[in-house]
């Protein structure tokens, strides 16, 4: 808010809880300087003065803006309206009406400025500079007629109002505002539109860390709003990293995305005629970080929620809840742990050794088998022929069978004989 704005605001604080905020002409229009704060307003008792009804009769008052000084001072009237209830007026739901009794032709018009209600007047085309408001003479004074009522569709859920009169330029001194209090009927009790989070619970649902929170509206006091509510959620958090976050609404029985529009997320319009007979209005929410988020770590996240008039800019009510997220955690792959282990060779049977055997020759010259082995015992027959045979190994098998060491000692023992022989007749010739 700007200095101007403060100070306008300032004017009529002891009457009025809550002013309208200047619009952008009428803060562009305000004087620098305070000296120019001298002006007065009075309103006269409003004929006839009685309760307002919705169509109704209209009642009218006198304006009068008094200067107390020696110099002429600009004023630009403004007319504030704050209605008690929970809903923000319509242009046409207050009618206004505003001429000259003593001053210049005056035309007038009514403002929503951020939403609220505000009567505003200036002089007509032809009497003076529409622009720039009316110049009230050194300790002089002009006066108007302002008629006031209620339109058709002024919220059934609002009831009396208070009607101040000052001025956007900042030329009304402190204190100088004048007030009325306008009775509505029939009389309404009034309430409040209150809005509210209940953290519900968090944990982690599959990888995803999420916060469970209800979103509550509810109505007090008498009638309803005319119109549907709407209300857009915004989320933020400390740091400058995205964060990807994911809502998501149980909406009709099941869970479904928000999409988030310039940082906003829209939820499902509360119809209208949303009242105290409504009871509680509940929406599930459930929010996380999404793949995409940079926060490294568990952090704050702060959900808000505005409520408004349906096609409106200005909240009617917002509420804020704050709660901690977490980022997906990824599931970390660990190789299986292998045991590294010694190939087991199978135990070396014990060598054999086979009995000697050796091989006979024959009086042909042919060996009776293949020997392997390394040491050798060589025999020489009589007519010459040598045969070796292995000492530690075995004779090769001829398909002979179990007869074959039966024929070799056979041989042997034929060998033996015929050596002895050869040995014998060997002596004989000797003797001879």
């Amino acid at each position: 808010m700007s200095v101007r704005t403060a100070a306008a605001i300032a004017v009529v604080a002891g009457v009025v809880t809550t002013l309208l905020p200047l619009s952008a002409t009428a803060a562009s229009a305000a004087p620098a300087g305070g000296d120019h704060a001298v002006l007065r307003t009075e309103m006269g008792t409003p004929v006839p003065n009685g309760p307002l009804t919705r169509g109704g009769a209209t009642e009218s008052f006198d304006l009068t803006v008094k200067n107390p000084t020696g110099k002429a001072v600009e004023y630009k009237p403004w007319m504030l309206l704050h209605p008690k209830g929970p809903s923000l007026l319509q242009e046409k739901d207050v009618v206004f009406r505003v001429e000259a009794v003593d001053a210049p032709a005056t035309t007038s018009s009514v403002g929503r400025q951020d939403g609220e209600w505000q009567g505003t007047f200036a002089p007509s085309a032809g009497s003076g500079n529409s622009a720039s408001g009316f110049d009230i003479p050194a300790n002089g004074k002009m006066t108007w007629k302002v008629t006031i009522g209620l339109g058709t569709d002024y919220p059934t859920n609002n009831g009396d109002f208070t009607l101040t009169a000052t001025s956007y330029n900042n030329s009304v001194a402190a204190g100088g505002s004048d007030s009325h209090l306008f009775t509505v009927d029939p009389k309404t009790k009034t309430g409040e539109l209150k809005t509210w989070f209940k953290q519900v619970g968090s944990g982690k649902d599959g990888q995803e860390q999420r916060a469970y929170l209800d979103l509550n509206h509810q109505a007090t006091g008498d009638g309803t709003f005319a119109t549907a509510l709407a209300t857009s959620l915004s989320l933020s958090h400390p740091g400058e990293q995205a964060a990807d976050f994911r809502l998501q609404g149980l909406i009709d029985g099941r869970w479904q995305d928000l999409r988030a529009e310039d940082g906003r997320y829209e939820l499902p319009r509360i119809a209208k005629g949303f009242g105290a007979a409504s009871g509680v209005h509940t929406l599930p929410l459930r929010v996380s970080l999404g793949l995409d988020t940079k926060i490294p770590a568990r952090t704050l996240v702060s959900m808000t929620a505005e409520v408004r008039h349906d096609g409106g800019s200005r909240p009617l009510r917002t509420a804020t809840v704050t709660f901690p997220l977490a980022p997906i955690v990824e599931p970390v792959t660990t190789p299986p742990v292998t045991t590294p282990t010694t190939p087991v060779t199978p135990p070396t049977p014990p060598a054999t050794t086979a009995p000697v055997q050796q091989a006979v020759a024959t009086g042909t010259g042919t060996t009776s088998g293949t020997t392997s082995g390394t040491t050798t015992t060589t025999t020489t027959t009589g007519s010459g022929v040598t045969t070796t045979g292995s000492s530690a190994g075995s004779l090769a098998t001829t398909g002979a069978g179990s007869a074959t060491g039966l024929y070799a000692a056979l041989a042997g023992a034929l060998v033996a004989l015929g050596a002895a022989a050869v040995w014998i007749g060997r002596r004989r010739r000797v003797g001879a």
